[in-house]
């Protein structure tokens, strides 16, 4: 009873998600019924041409070859027309799936969404988007024409000859029983696979992501046995797979040779007492391909229709994390500042609270330096901070001398963050200032980057126009720092927090940077989370962030 109900949920959200699908289903199947008609034309027509060429019908050979000419020319156009629908409209379907499921994952709850590894979220944008493309452009569609085929084809041969008609259907039922013990089998297997499949993404995406921390450790081994170890699994699992469904399709071929023997046997003892035409067992056993051919199709398209159900509960799984606030974004005009009242939070997982009866204030246009031991919980404040987060108990306002607002993520317009490490993109030096604002002019960017102590793009052979690899390769990390703070004055919001912004700088450099900034010349609220002295003494104000402090700073 749960497996069924299970399976409801996934129809319901194959439904739901196939609305960018349903026009290229729709016409794979009206394309697919046509060569289904014509196929059992075809077969009438080359009974009636042989019949006539035995002389037992009569009619112009010429107008029967002209009708299968003109029959055959239709399925290769209605063929033709199959391929180009997939080839065109697959591509557009899956993008526009693609893009809503991310969509979706980007409107997230970040504290849910982080349970999930990133090459497993990759892995299922990629293949399960894709397998439930194919599901519902092409197998559902082709499903729906074979049965038009299988039912077309028998009801003709009943027409023909009611005997053995309804000797081939014995074997349908058996196919059915067969075919409910592959589909259970076939999902607990597919699921093995698919999540063996991600486990391995993970692993090459982080691995790749921090391959100079892996030869730094020399880990090259390590990590290259750790993925051979889920490699040697995901083998075993494909070989029990592989072995299942080669068993399952030999026992139903069986069943349809069986039945094709019977037909042409049939079909010869007829003809030898003169009961049939040499044209009416063409037709038979043309018939019995029609219909054994499409159960055979049937049993092939299983394995993907379970496929797909597996990934569609794999993307189900996303849609099920909670999605954060969503409306119109809440800016603060002018400079805002941000007051923690008696915030308390802690995460379900640690069982600690990390911050109890916290209160705070950031005023507009001040400076302030967080510090702390490492643990107390400077991150924590960021991500309450941006919204990542919210308070068990207590609030936290943006606020300024005429408005104040409650912070949730549609108040995180007001923030500029720029995060620990390096979070340059690949492109241009323009394109990673452009993020923080797209319409930045040529003069705001120059400003930013001057205020920033990153004066020195103006003098690379391509200025802003330089292009920068992965993670901004082709600058020192230093150098990195510089045009993500200069990218963080250029967004509009007004209160700017800055995680470790100098960690890379050499101390002249820091000094001068810490006195532009602070000097009024950005127009922000200042925020620095820091383990550097230096940054005290450029600050309004310093918070420490610890016991003590949790209680009631």
């Amino acid at each position: 009873m749960k497996n069924r109900q299970t399976i409801k949920i996934l129809i319901k959200w194959l439904w739901h998600n196939s609305k960018g699908a349903r026009k290229q289903a729709m016409l794979n199947t009206a394309v697919g019924l046509i060569d289904v008609v014509c196929q059992l034309l075809w077969v009438l027509a080359c009974k009636h041409a042989i019949d006539i060429a035995t002389d037992n019908a009569s009619g112009s050979p010429v107008t029967t070859g002209i009708a299968i000419a003109s029959l055959m020319l239709i399925e290769i156009l209605a063929r033709g027309v199959n391929r180009w629908i997939n080839s065109i409209l697959g591509v557009k379907a899956s993008n526009r799936m693609r893009l809503g499921i991310f969509s979706r994952l980007l409107r997230s709850e970040w504290l849910y969404l982080q349970k999930h590894h990133t090459g497993d979220l990759i892995n299922r944008l990629e293949g399960d988007v894709s397998s439930i493309t194919l599901l519902i452009t092409e197998t559902i569609p082709a499903v729906i024409v074979v049965m038009a085929q299988l039912l077309g084809a028998f009801l003709l041969l009943f027409f023909m000859n009611r005997m053995l008609a309804v000797t081939i259907l014995f074997i349908l039922p058996v196919c059915l029983i067969v075919s409910r013990i592959y589909v259970k089998r076939m999902r607990n297997y597919n699921r093995q696979v698919r999540d063996s499949d991600s486990r391995i993404q993970s692993v090459l995406q982080e691995s790749l992501q921090h391959k100079a921390l892996i030869k730094a450790l020399e880990q090259n081994r390590s990590t290259e046995e750790q993925l051979t170890r889920l490699q040697d699994n995901l083998h075993q699992q494909v070989r029990s797979r592989t072995k299942f469904s080669i068993g399952a399709f030999t026992f139903i071929q069986l069943g349809f040779a069986t039945g094709y023997l019977t037909a042409f046997l049939w079909g010869v003892s007829g003809l030898a007492a003169g009961t049939i035409t040499f044209g009416t067992l063409s037709a038979f056993l043309q018939l019995v391909g029609l219909i054994q051919r499409p159960t055979m199709d049937l049993s092939r398209y299983v394995p993907g229709m379970v496929s797909a159900l597996t990934s569609a509960e794999r993307l189900n799984e996303l849609e099920e994390i909670p999605e954060e606030q969503q409306g119109e974004a809440e800016m603060v005009d002018g400079i805002a500042g941000v007051r923690f009242n008696n915030v308390e939070f802690s995460y379900e997982e640690a069982g600690r609270t990390i911050l109890k009866n916290f209160s705070f204030d950031f005023p507009p246009n001040s400076s302030t330096a967080i510090i702390g031991e490492t643990g107390a919980g400077k991150t924590t404040l960021i991500r309450l901070l941006v919204a990542l987060v919210h308070p068990k108990s207590g609030n936290i306002e943006i606020y300024n001398d005429r408005e104040s607002v409650v912070s949730s993520p549609l108040t995180r317009c007001n923030f500029v963050y720029i995060p620990q490490g390096n979070s340059l993109v690949s492109g241009t030096i323009r394109d990673n200032l452009l993020m923080g604002n797209p319409e930045a002019t040529e003069e705001m960017m120059r400003k930013a980057l001057h205020i920033a102590c990153a004066d020195y793009v103006f003098e690379l052979p391509q200025g802003m126009d330089t292009e920068l690899s992965e993670q901004g390769g082709g600058l020192s990390e230093g150098q990195a720092q510089r045009i993500a703070v200069a990218r963080s004055i250029l967004r509009p919001g007004s209160i700017m927090i800055l995680d470790e912004v100098t960690s890379a700088l050499d101390e002249e450099t820091e000094k001068e940077m810490l006195r532009r900034l602070t000097s009024n010349n950005t127009g922000k609220t200042l925020i620095f989370v820091t383990h550097r002295p230096a940054i005290m003494q450029y600050c309004n104000q310093v918070l420490k962030i610890g016991e003590k402090q949790n209680e009631g700073a």
